[in-house]
């Protein structure tokens, strides 16, 4: 799908799913997502990729194609409900959440903290930060940049109507310097913080092998001193559930880069924990472990042309 294509799709979403009876709408992206399941799309390989180191080894294809069945099925009810959430009221959205943890969280920012929430691509992120800003903290987040520029803007004003701040990652404000004001001015933070996008951030143990994650979380917490809380997020029938887990302090270490990795670490295996616990709620479709990170920059050589440039280095 091009560019221009994907805007006009993301557009019709959002204003025909908002006004189709929603029992409908939900079988149309359920049938979307088995399509996309039978057919083993990119989408539903690189989740079986990720799944597959889950569910270990010796598990069989069998239990991978049911668990990614089921994957694909959660991660198409999430844009469902992306199209579908601004037409959803403030009772539907308070009233089928169910929620563990929000206690601690709410008292660091009633104290003046910061928190950062970190979560991992779980369930429902835009419903939580719509729940949370309806409960009165109005959240800061980073957006991915997307092309076209219209459908980033699409987005933008999505979350912004759901009550967030949204930042974008590159190419406008100091996004990290604006995270840290935010911070330290007692605010709310939140960022998916289980999948490096350049491939860069500090190597963890993730499901038993090595992991990039973003550094963001701990470096921001080491640097202002703000509440490091990870949440989780799944979907139990009808509802969402959201669990604040305990503070996770920043590591001590010899070096800055020491304490950012440790930190970083001790979230990966919060993460770990309900990923295992709800895996078909784990929307990670894109590369995580370090070995398919450098299986992607072979492939990215090999379109270059084998000069060991990479493809956008000219």
């Amino acid at each position: 799908m091009d560019e221009r294509m994907a805007d006009l799709a993301y557009s019709a979403g959002w204003t025909m799913v908002r006004r189709s009876p929603e029992r409908l709408g939900r079988a149309v992206f359920e049938r979307m997502a088995d399509h996309a399941w039978r057919t083993r799309n990119e989408g539903t390989r690189g989740l079986e990729r990720n799944l597959r180191r889950l569910l270990g080894p010796d598990t069989t294809d069998a239990r991978l194609r049911a668990l990614s069945r089921a994957g694909m099925r959660s991660y198409m009810r999430y844009y469902y409900e992306m199209f579908r959430l601004p037409a959803m009221d403030r009772d539907r959205v308070l009233g089928d959440t169910r929620h563990s943890g929000i206690e601690a969280l709410e008292k660091n920012l009633n104290s003046g903290r910061g928190v950062i929430a970190a979560l991992p691509h779980m369930g429902n992120w835009d419903h939580a930060g719509a729940w949370i800003a309806m409960r009165g903290f109005a959240p800061t987040t980073v957006a991915q940049r997307l092309r076209p520029e219209s459908l980033f803007q699409r987005f933008t004003a999505y979350r912004e109507s759901l009550g967030m701040e949204v930042l974008p990652l590159t190419g406008g404000t100091d996004v990290v310097g604006t995270l840290a004001r935010r911070l330290r001015a007692g605010g709310l933070v939140c960022l998916l913080a289980d999948r490096d996008i350049g491939g860069n951030g500090p190597e963890v143990e993730f499901f038993g092998e090595p992991a990039r994650m973003p550094s963001g979380p701990a470096a921001l917490a080491l640097n202002t001193g703000a509440a490091l809380m990870p949440v989780s997020l799944w979907y139990d029938g009808p509802f969402w559930n959201i669990r604040v887990h305990d503070e996770v302090p920043v590591a001590p270490g010899e070096t800055r880069t020491d304490r950012v990795r440790a930190t970083t670490q001790e979230l990966a295996r919060v993460f770990q924990s309900e990923i295992a616990a709800h895996p078909e709620d784990w929307h990670m479709l894109q590369t995580v472990f370090s070995v398919d990170h450098e299986a992607d920059q072979r492939r990215r050589r090999e379109r270059a042309g084998g000069t060991g440039r990479p493809e956008w280095d000219t």
